[in-house]
């Protein structure tokens, strides 16, 4: 199978580094020095499941890419306007799109550029950096893609995420694959966008804020603003969303980071339209209260670009 890794950063990167490995067509649309480093030295994977480096076609412009099956979208939500419009060059013929791109807008936001009926959703659950141009570092052992269709018949896995789920799966890549992938997409959403704006807001880990029970109380009621806003749009989440992600925050390490935070501590621009604002846009069409969600979205909005 054919892709393109359309923005070669830590995600994309990484995952299309695995499929390389595995055989695959991957062409990987870059820029810069990453760009660069790629073409010369290859694409480099550091982690304790292995280390490895992949070479394959690398390109600064989409009508270089040659026909490909699938085009996986990784980049951060703020890339977007300059990187969706690739997507009409790159999918030719039957091509698809998969974003794995964080919130509840992506699919949208890419049905926007291309034909929506040619959009697949997912998210990603995985720990990685680029150390330095070329190569990524990945932290721990998570590889999890959740996906399937977004648009028309989900009420069945679809054949066409059932043969990208067995690349995947072949490639070391654990993956699932779902009828309607706006139920993982939401769920996650429910944690992140909270976690992250809490975590952004406090300019700290999840371990002062998960610790002190004020700081608790006011997190968990923001993970039910956002469920509450996902219900008013008929998104089929589980009855104890919110009880799952009370459980998987008391496991992780109190020194866990939001890559929002990560990237505000770093100057970068962040996510914060793709997370809190769009809860806080969803919320106000739906008329759903989110005063936790809508203060912290006031707090960290004028850092969207970075310093």
């Amino acid at each position: 199978m054919r892709f393109c890794i359309v923005g070669t950063g830590a995600v994309g990167g990484y995952y299309g580094a695995k499929l390389a490995h595995a055989g695959h067509d991957v062409t990987f649309l870059a820029r810069g020095a990453n760009l660069e480093a790629i073409r010369n030295r290859g694409l480099t994977v550091k982690s304790t499941l292995g280390t490895f480096t992949v070479r394959g076609p690398a390109e600064d412009r989409a009508e270089r890419v040659g026909p490909v099956d699938v085009a996986i979208l990784a980049v951060k939500t703020y890339s977007n306007p300059e990187v969706l419009p690739l997507l009409k060059t790159i999918m030719r013929d039957n091509a698809v799109a998969l974003t794995l791109q964080n919130g509840v807008d992506s699919v949208d936001d890419v049905s926007s550029a291309v034909d929506g009926t040619r959009v697949l959703g997912g998210t990603t659950y995985v720990a990685t950096a680029l150390a330095e141009p070329g190569v990524i570092e990945q932290t721990g052992t998570h590889r999890r893609i959740v996906f399937g269709e977004v648009s028309g018949d989900t009420s069945r896995i679809s054949e066409r995420v059932r043969n990208i789920h067995d690349v995947f799966t072949a490639s070391d890549i654990v993956s699932e694959e779902v009828a309607d992938a706006r139920v993982p997409i939401w769920e996650k959403f429910c944690y992140l966008a909270p976690f992250a704006a809490f975590t952004g807001a406090a300019r700290v880990p999840i371990g002062p804020i998960w610790s002190d029970w004020m700081s608790r109380h006011m997190l968990v009621s923001a993970f039910g603003e956002v469920e509450a806003v996902a219900r008013a749009e008929h998104v089929a989440l589980p009855a104890d969303v919110v009880e799952r992600i009370v459980a998987y925050v008391d496991s992780i390490l109190p020194t866990t980071r939001s890559s929002l935070l990560i990237d505000l501590q770093q100057g970068k621009p962040i996510e914060i339209e793709a997370l809190a604002g769009a809860a806080v846009r969803r919320g106000a069409k739906r008329q759903v209260p989110m005063p936790i969600m809508s203060a912290l979205y006031a707090v960290l909005k004028p850092h969207a670009h970075g310093t």
